[in-house]
């Protein structure tokens, strides 16, 4: 296979023009910049295994998870690996929201990883993929209306290709190149200290699946593209990828509706550019001091934006006089920091003990809705001998409504309505325990609170204009079987 042997400006090449970026020489520019910037993609002598395919259900590798051993696994001596994994959870909110209610939902992960060395002989390249079966309602999305949507597997029903791609590493694990249908949630913008929560914010924030089109790649909607990876150091680390900037593709309602079945593959939509430099401490396995690490990225978007307050006319949308279509803004940016950090490790143990996190995020006011986004939680892990894989974990996270998004609502209350609702912020508090029942078993309740869910009320321009939310208390049960 030629394209093996062009290295890694081929490999970018052939992507970027698979993509159809019109300006290569700008994607080199940020590829290069882009060296001082990442996620640590593990070494073999680092404490994680970040460099296998992470289950999008529980964090966890694909390839080296425990299981109930149920599914076969005949071609593993060849390099392929199947894996199944299934979250069924019933929610409910006693009070708050648009109304009050109890769902059940689940879904059916199946993953494939492909060894392509083992199988074929082709050095140090891999494939992945997952589908998803969706099933049942969603809390947040029927009786909630909120921004901190109350599980990472809410969507709607449908069977849904999620990722594929193939991976290329060069050298020790110094340097991967991904390629095809990806989530960035798994690598850019995370914390390791979150497996534990159920809510969808606490892995993809709600900053960027509220303020990005079709929410970004996440889940359920993945994106063509690729990321780049270089580990400069053991401690240092850059990660960057570009992605089509709209996997569900323009139009009125919602973008699962758009790209039902995850088969879309649009790649002519404005890029999606991410970037994120990462530096880790104590990162070694039997390493005796409390690990961390600190991560600041940025988003670039090269698209068109809706103005939060005006139409295209100039005129506020709140007004009789407004064209009704929003006034577009070119692009849009976007930073992030997150700092994590091991408080407490059990002796003779990498994972177990107590382990604090912290994210904090901006965005220009003028063209999203969350221009300020921060959460922070604590997990503890494996505290008791007698259960050393269970986890508790206790967050909180806060979401401010932009300023023009604010100014908007004031232009209602003073053209619509004087007792129209001025939306702030919504909050969230929550609270998680996963109990392991065995290896490829567990059980999750958990508890959440919703502060002004929707900022404290509904989207002025949705079909609940303006419907105050009051604060709701959501319990859940999870169950995760990973076959």
């Amino acid at each position: 296979m030629p394209i093996l042997e062009k290295g890694l400006l081929g490999w970018a090449y052939q992507v970027s023009a698979l993509l159809q970026i019109r300006h290569l020489c700008s994607l080199t520019l940020i590829a290069a910049c882009l060296l001082a910037a990442g996620n640590v993609f593990a070494q073999e002598d680092k404490k994680t295994d970040d460099d296998k395919p992470a289950d999008p259900d529980t964090g966890e590798s694909t390839v080296e998870e425990k299981t109930l051993g149920l599914l076969p696994n005949p071609l593993q001596k060849y390099g392929v690996k199947f894996a199944a994994t299934y979250i069924g959870e019933g929610l409910g909110n006693s009070s708050g929201g648009l109304k009050q209610g109890a769902i059940y939902e689940g879904r059916l992960n199946l993953a494939v990883d492909v060894d392509l060395e083992k199988l074929a002989g082709i050095d140090k390249l891999t494939f992945h993929a997952n589908m998803f079966q969706i099933h049942g309602d969603g809390l947040s999305r029927s009786n909630l209306q909120n921004f901190f949507v109350v599980s990472g597997i809410e969507a709607l029903p449908s069977t849904r290709l999620y990722e594929a791609y193939f991976e290329k590493q060069w050298g020790n694990k110094k340097v991967s190149l991904r390629f095809g249908q990806l989530a960035a949630d798994s690598e850019f913008f995370n914390t390791k200290y979150t497996d534990v929560f159920t809510n969808a914010s606490m892995g993809w924030p709600a900053i960027t699946s509220l303020d990005l089109p079709s929410g970004g790649p996440s889940p359920p909607l993945a994106a063509m593209g690729m990321r780049l990876l270089v580990n400069v150091t053991d401690q240092l680390s850059v990660l960057g990828g570009i992605f089509d900037g709209d996997q569900a593709g323009p139009g009125p309602g919602d973008p699962q509706e758009r790209n039902r079945y995850g088969v879309n593959f649009r790649i002519n939509d404005p890029p999606l550019l991410l970037g994120q430099i990462q530096y880790a401490w104590n990162n070694k396995k039997g390493d005796e001091n409390p690990a961390g690490q600190i991560k600041f990225g940025a988003w670039r978007h090269l698209g068109s934006f809706a103005d939060q307050r005006f139409a295209s006319n100039g005129v506020s949308l709140a007004s009789p006089a407004s064209s009704g279509e929003p006034l577009l803004l070119s692009g849009d940016i976007g930073g992030w920091m997150v700092f994590e950090q091991k408080l407490y490790r059990i002796p003779k143990s990498d994972d177990r003990g107590i382990g604090f996190f912290t994210r904090v995020a901006g965005a220009p006011a003028d063209r999203n809705l969350i221009d300020l986004y921060a959460d922070t939680g604590i997990e503890f892990i494996g505290l008791s001998d007698a259960r050393p894989n269970d986890k508790l974990g206790i967050a909180a996270g806060y979401a401010h409504v932009s300023k023009r998004a604010q100014a908007l609502d004031a232009d209602y209350r003073a053209l619509v309505n004087l007792n129209w609702p001025m939306r702030n912020f919504e909050g969230l508090l929550t609270a998680v325990y996963q109990y392991q029942i065995r290896d490829g078993w567990t059980l999750q309740p958990n508890f959440q609170y919703i502060l002004h869910p929707g900022g404290g009320a509904t989207n002025p321009s949705g079909p609940l204009a303006g419907t105050p939310l009051k604060n709701a208390s959501v319990f859940g049960l999870r169950t995760t079987l990973k076959f």
